[in-house]
């Protein structure tokens, strides 16, 4: 099968930037993960409510037989409701047995909930569970979960991720998913571009990041590009994209709050 174009370029996909439970529900902001293709590799992450629909709407549509792998980082169904559809999407029913799919433990329990149904693991290649600081290495993308984060009793890990050839401490991506703000967290996420999922302006007793949190990860980073995804509630009434500017003035370092459908290309420079 011949490669969509948009698909042979590296990029970031935001199928859905919806966050908090209300937002999900009410389709405030779509929720479905993001798509990354990176060295030639296609990986889907966190694929929640909506996944497969907003791939088949997307401008290129993204066809989910050409991916490589999924990635969940936790168990919560605003990251992993699609998850099973997105693994029979893959492998076309089972059809093409193919990919990867990497998720902590706690959602392949059996005795638990669960989130990856037993007959759709027959139709991967390959089951990885996360663990902190452990790496994997799917196609030409190694990445690595480098600790475990705060949020409640769902095992939760982010993820470093680095392109081929990229031998360099300082990964290509972050990918900050739900957790409290602690103090290490900053220094576990050097990247050139960091996404982090950003429910609320101001702190809160809730288990997620905020936008002050948002600040003092990109104090101590100094990325070259920080995306902001994953709304709550407050998030989408308080205009995140202004939230971003702001930010960009304060901080002098490119924040961009993310769109549904919006695409980053992956270059040397970031405008």
């Amino acid at each position: 099968m011949k490669k969509n174009a948009h698909i042979e370029k590296n990029f970031i996909k935001f199928l859905g930037t919806a966050g908090a439970r209300i937002v999900v529900a009410k389709q405030l902001r779509a929720s479905g993960g993001i798509w990354l293709s990176l060295s030639g590799t296609n990986l889907l992450i966190d694929p929640g409510p909506g996944c497969l629909v907003h791939c088949s709407y997307s401008r290129p549509k993204l066809d989910p037989t050409i991916l490589d792998g999924i990635i969940l980082t936790h168990r919560h169904l605003d990251h992993s409701a699609d998850i099973n559809v997105m693994m029979e999407a893959m492998s076309l029913g089972g059809h093409n047995k193919k990919g990867v799919v990497f998720a902590p433990k706690d959602a392949l329990d059996d005795k638990g909930d669960h989130i990856i149904y037993k007959y759709v693991r027959a139709y991967v290649n390959k089951l990885e569970i996360l663990k902190e600081k452990k790496e994997h290495q799917i196609g030409n993308v190694r990445f690595k979960t480098p600790i475990k984060h705060q949020h409640g009793n769902s095992e939760t890990y982010g993820l470093m991720i680095w392109k081929k050839g990229n031998k360099k401490k300082r990964a290509n991506i972050a990918y900050i998913s739900d957790t409290k703000y602690f103090n290490q967290l900053p220094k576990y996420y050097n990247a050139d571009i960091v996404i982090m999922n950003i429910l609320r302006p101001e702190r809160s007793a809730l288990l997620h990041l905020s936008v002050e949190d948002a600040k003092e990860i990109i104090k101590q980073v100094k990325p070259k590009l920080a995306i902001m995804t994953h709304f709550g509630m407050c998030m989408v009434k308080g205009q995140p994209w202004k939230i971003a500017e702001d930010m960009t003035q304060e901080l002098g370092v490119k924040v961009v709050a993310a769109k549904d459908g919006m695409s980053v290309e992956i270059r040397g420079k970031y405008e």
